[in-house]
């Protein structure tokens, strides 16, 4: 036998063996890569110091300025339950049947996320990836068909909703389906989580894997644990700063463990808030916050950070939507997305890597619960007469929050986002064409998926009585 035939025959056994076991990089399903959903909560536009807050966030700035940054990413909600619906759906929460936040209350003891919805998780696990997810769910824990583990999860750890001494378990601690730890107190709740997820990515699972990673802060109770409680500092303002330093300190610690794992530049991670900011946030330079459809209950700060794949630096002011995860890390994941089912969401991988600075969408609606308000696309944004009977429970009384904008409207209003981001110049008679078809596309995606006195022909039933109302 020839050297170099024995070199041939050599090296045809060391890549059938690296193949066994796993270590050829094209071939190898740990090849697809790792994906990290930090998501936060009520954490508003101006509240990070990369979107121009005065708060002290280097390790999200650091992240955002190893990535993308963007500008102009909406969520499908402004409160809490529906947005995540749509996140883990990549559809409407009008589409996805789940357009009210629930409580646990008696009302909502059947109402959860439906079982036969499609969901991240149970498309990356059709790709070979190991799900787990860690912290609030609010999406129906206690409804059958809508636990996390029904929802794709492999791995459950946290609160099944807000945080709450009086309602019910709100303050138990789940693991999977059983109680870890009941009257768990919130000020340990972040580190615990951070923990888990740091603990897991040291781990280097065999399967690519997929955390989603779902803050409570920044939502109320506005409690910060102990190491970031400012001796010096005193009120709301200083607590909810302390709190947002804390949700820093966890995404630092997080992506650490990525880099010291060495799966860095496969590992894609997504930085994002469910909705606008409550009392104590700040939307600047946008009006309004959570609770309605003004740009700062929907419109969120967002990056994408992937080492090696999305360039460094980049700040993209393109009309993208939290519902765009789904097909995006379809994409990466290489799985094919549903054909039975609309998604909403595009695919923004393009975006994201510098191939192109266009948004995938033409146009955007905004629903508050049940009711359609607003609909934009990348410039205009044309808000619709509404009344309070029209609102959901949480925006029928400002009671004296001052983000609570716009809350009953009688003639529509047109404000230019490119030229007045803030929405306090109404121009609908300088540009009537522009309103005539911004209004022709709330007729139709009213059609669709409907509107609070209207069924859509694509429209999931959502079961409640009285769904407008909290109780």
């Amino acid at each position: 036998m020839t050297k170099s035939v024995f070199k041939l025959i050599s090296g045809v056994f060391l890549l059938v063996s690296m193949v066994a076991v796993g270590q050829v990089d094209a071939e190898s399903p740990a090849q697809k890569p790792n994906i990290i959903l930090i998501f936060a909560d009520d954490v508003g536009y101006g509240d990070l110091g990369c979107y121009g807050s005065p708060l002290s966030t280097p390790e999200i700035d650091r992240l955002a300025s190893e990535g993308l940054r963007s500008t102009d990413c909406l969520v499908a909600a402004n409160v809490c339950g529906p947005s995540r619906a749509a996140l883990m759906t990549g559809r409407y929460p009008m589409r996805c049947g789940h357009p009210i936040s629930r409580h646990n209350t008696t009302k909502y003891e059947k109402y959860g996320i439906a079982a036969d919805e499609l969901t991240i998780a149970e498309l990356l696990k059709t790709a070979g990836y190991h799900t787990k997810m860690v912290g609030k769910w609010h999406l129906g824990f206690h409804v059958a068909g809508s636990h996390p583990l029904d929802a794709g999860f492999d791995e459950y750890l946290g609160l099944h909703s807000n945080y709450s001494k009086t309602h019910g378990d709100a303050d138990t601690l789940y693991r999977n389906r059983e109680v870890e730890q009941a009257g768990i107190e919130f000020e340990k709740v972040t580190t615990l989580y951070t923990d888990e997820v740091v603990d897991f990515i040291h781990e280097k699972p065999a399967q690519p894997f997929f955390i989603y990673f779902s803050h409570h802060i920044a939502h109320a109770p506005i409690l910060p644990s102990q190491p970031f409680r400012d001796s010096k500092g005193k009120g709301a303002a200083s607590a909810y700063g302390n709190f947002i330093r804390e949700l820093d300190h966890s995404v630092g610690r997080v992506m650490s463990a990525v880099q010291q794992a060495g799966i860095a530049e496969n590992t894609l991670v997504v930085f994002l808030s469910d909705n606008g900011p409550a009392v104590n946030g700040s939307a600047k330079p946008l009006s309004g916050g959570k609770y309605v459809t003004m740009e700062g209950g929907h419109r969120v700060p967002a990056i994408f950070h992937w080492s090696g794949r999305i360039p460094s630096g980049q700040v993209s002011d393109a009309m993208i939507n939290s519902m765009d995860l789904l097909p995006l890390f379809a994409h990466v994941a290489d799985t094919p997305l549903p054909s039975d089912r609309t998604i909403d969401g595009k695919n923004i991988i393009d975006l994201l890597t510098g191939e192109t600075n266009q948004s995938p969408h033409d146009y955007f609606y905004y629903y508050n619960g049940l009711n359609l308000q607003a609909v934009r696309n990348e410039r205009w944004k044309l808000h619709l007469p509404r009344t309070i009977a029209d609102q959901p429970y949480w925006a029928k009384k400002a009671g004296g929050n001052p983000k609570k904008k716009l809350l009953s409207l009688n003639q529509p209003l047109l404000f230019d986002l490119d030229h007045d981001v803030s929405e306090r110049k109404n121009v609908i008679s300088q540009h009537p064409e522009v309103a005539a078809k911004l209004m022709s596309q709330s007729e139709r995606i009213r059609d669709e998926i409907g509107d609070v006195d209207a069924t859509g022909s694509d429209q999931r039933p959502h079961g409640l009585i009285n769904p407008n109302l909290k109780d």
